[in-house]
């Protein structure tokens, strides 16, 4: 595939083409990736392929707009925005943790720093479809739970930043080094619970943040 349009076209093998690419490139990278393999594994033409998707980098964003939409999506159906900041932290912590572990984005991820050198458009796309993204819901919601007196967040983007961060707490990490594949739901449950426990200790009120042991009285 060439660089020269930076244009897609849409057709009614569009979505069949889409989901051929997500295969081949979670199983190839995006350099071996081949217009061949694409193209089997979508059940289309090579010309069919290119009409849609003249560039590669191209038919790479698009897989993770979709993909990165899908699971958006899927969070912002099942979190009630409207029930106590609590209950919404901790819906959208285990949404960033199952996504954060997913196949998909541990893959994504190590496509783009390996790539970052040749391609850095590649890991720009991907920033803007899952972590820029993620970022814009969480300070939206922040502002909201502020608003209503539940939270107290000066800086929202900041905020929706560290709350990512703290969902990346041990499991991630364990998971891009290929230490772990799967956790169980205890582990899954401290991270989530801790992520929630430390944003709310500092940007909670008296409404929200969790209340503080008194120290055990002398003898």
């Amino acid at each position: 595939m060439t660089a020269k349009p930076d244009r897609i076209r849409k057709g009614r093998k569009f979505d069949q083409v889409l989901e051929g690419a997500r295969d081949i490139f979670l199983r190839d990278g995006f350099e071996r990736a081949s217009v061949d393999a694409i193209a089997r594994a979508a059940g289309v033409s090579k010309a069919t392929l290119y009409n849609y998707f003249p560039d590669k980098r191209l038919l790479f964003s698009e897989v993770l707009r979709r993909e990165c939409d899908r699971q958006a999506g899927a969070a912002l159906h099942e979190i009630d925005m409207a029930a106590p900041a609590e209950t919404v932290l901790k819906s959208a912590a285990r949404h960033i943790v199952s996504a954060l572990l997913s196949e998909f984005n541990q893959a994504v991820f190590r496509i783009c720093v390996a790539e970052s050198d040749r391609f850095p458009d590649l890991g720009a796309a991907f920033y803007q479809s899952g972590p820029m993204r993620l970022r814009s819901e969480i300070a939206a919601f922040l502002r909201e739970a502020t608003r209503r007196g539940e939270l107290s967040v000066e800086d929202e983007t900041l905020a929706a930043d560290q709350f990512a961060e703290l969902c990346k707490a041990d499991l991630y990490t364990r998971r891009v080094f290929r230490l772990d594949n799967g956790f169980a739901e205890d582990e899954i449950r401290r991270v989530i619970d801790g992520a929630v426990a430390v944003f709310l200790a500092r940007y909670g009120t008296d409404r929200t943040r969790p209340p503080r042991l008194s120290p055990a009285a002398g003898p």
